[in-house]
Parts: C-alpha cells; sequence; structure tokens
C-alpha cells in the first residue's frame, strides 16, 4: 500500500521540481486554507502587472505563447507569487488528431509542442489545461501528458468541471495533482465574482481547502485586491497552490492505505 509520503523524483533521491519551486507554506493554523490561481497571464502587460501587484501568496499561470516570458515571471516570483504554465492543449490535441497512433507522428508533434511550452521559462510548479481542450477527453493525449509531467517533477491542475482523462491517469502514474473547486470570473459583473467568491469561502470552511481559478480582467482585479485585503479578518488563509495539492495528495495516499 502507498505511504502518505510525498513522491520524489528518481533521480539521485531528489525531490521533485514542483517541491523544489514551491513556496515555502505558511504554518498550519487550523485555518481554512485558499489558494487562487490567475491564469491568461502573459499577453496583455497591464493586466498582467496588475495581477502580480496583487496581495499574495497567489498562484499566477502564464501563457507558454506569451512573449517576455523570463522577465515577466521572475516579476512575479520576486512579489511572493507561485508559477505555472498555463498550456494550450486544444492546438495539440489536433495535431495528435491529424497523426498516426501506428506511426506515432501525432503524438511526437504533441510532446514537441508540450515541451516548447515547458521551456519558455523557468521556476514553475506544474501546469494547468485550457478549460474545455478536447485533449482533457482523451486519454491517449493525457497519458503523454502526464507521464511529461511525471518525468519532469511537475503537478496537474485541473481546470476542467467533469472528471477528463487526467485524473485517473494522474493518479495511476503517482503525479501529484488537483481540481479547481470555482471559477471566479465566467460571469464578469460584480455582483457574479462576490456570489462566486462567497462560494469559495463555504467551500474552504466546509472541506478545510478550495482552489480557485480567475483571469486578468478588470472587474476581477477589483474583486480580488478587496477580498483578498479582507482574508484574514475572516479567519481564512491564503496559501499557494502547491501547498493545497501536498495536503489533499497526502489525504489521498492515506485513504488508499
Amino acid at each position: 500500500a502507498p505511504s502518505a509520503a510525498l513522491p520524489v523524483a528518481t533521480a539521485a533521491g531528489d525531490q521533485p521540481l514542483w517541491l523544489r519551486n514551491a513556496l515555502p507554506a505558511p504554518p498550519l493554523t487550523g485555518q481554512p486554507r485558499i489558494a487562487v490561481v490567475i491564469d491568461d497571464l502573459g499577453l496583455d502587460r497591464n493586466r498582467t502587472e496588475r495581477a502580480i501587484e496583487l496581495k499574495g501568496p497567489l498562484t499566477l499561470s502564464f501563457l507558454a505563447y506569451a512573449s517576455d516570458l523570463p522577465q515577466q515571471t521572475d516579476a512575479a516570483r520576486r512579489a511572493g507569487h507561485e508559477l505555472i504554465v498555463h498550456v494550450p492543449m486544444e492546438p495539440v490535441s489536433r495535431v495528435k488528431e491529424a497523426g498516426s497512433d501506428a506511426g506515432d507522428p501525432g503524438q511526437g508533434e504533441l510532446l514537441r509542442r508540450l515541451r516548447w511550452d515547458l521551456g519558455r521559462f523557468q521556476g514553475y510548479v506544474g501546469i494547468n489545461d485550457h478549460v474545455g481542450s478536447r485533449v482533457a477527453d482523451d486519454p491517449m493525449a493525457m497519458a503523454l501528458v502526464i507521464g511529461e509531467l511525471k518525468s519532469r517533477g511537475l503537478i496537474f491542475l485541473d481546470g476542467e468541471d467533469d472528471a477528463g482523462a487526467g485524473e485517473s491517469i494522474a493518479e495511476r502514474l503517482g503525479v501529484p495533482m488537483a481540481k479547481r473547486d470555482v471559477f471566479i470570473d465566467d460571469d464578469i459583473s460584480g455582483a457574479a465574482i462576490a456570489a462566486r467568491l462567497d462560494e469559495l469561502e463555504r467551500i474552504a470552511r466546509r472541506r478545510g481547502t478550495a482552489i480557485a481559478i480567475a483571469h486578468p480582467h478588470d472587474q476581477t482585479l477589483d474583486a480580488l485586491a478587496a477580498w483578498l485585503s479582507r482574508l484574514p479578518a475572516k479567519g481564512i488563509q491564503l496559501v499557494p497552490l502547491t501547498a493545497i495539492v501536498k495536503e489533499r495528495y497526502r489525504e489521498h495516499l492515506a485513504g488508499a492505505n
């Protein structure tokens, strides 16, 4: 039976990359813990800078095809935020569909593009996917993606509403992952964002942890700036994504014993 220890890399007993790059988690206080991920970053420089200026620790997800990523992500790390790569999986899925499973050109191109994405900057702990991507329901494509994450010692954040292929494959391969609980701004009206933040708090209080994904809309950034400042008074801890991944992964392994 698996132990409740976190996974380690196979090479020389070193920690996996996600643990080496993880921000230190604040001490456990018994309070509910929330991780806020802001994705789609890097293309709009002004809104990306606004996200970086928010009170952290946040987890900031940068699009692999944005420009000046080393400079932007370095600024995010210096501001006290954790990093993940927002991988555009839908083009990767179309490449795979155009190839032959037997002859491998599609799978080879999928890996080539994924590795290009993962080479765009450093210091990240894992990836998250574009919501609604067909690749999330494609077991063969997800096996390639999750296998690459395993070989690099990275985590997977699943933003899908339903259980895609990634969850079971990550479990089988021993890759730590988490699913988001709430989308903050699928509706960017102020009332809708406030309602989603309330829902996020309720989930955290009920479950102990909660993960949100948000986007760098002006309305979202305004709402987050005010909400984040109120969290300490509400008795809620803001933590980097890896703090919750560690907690949920240990719970999963303990439950498997």
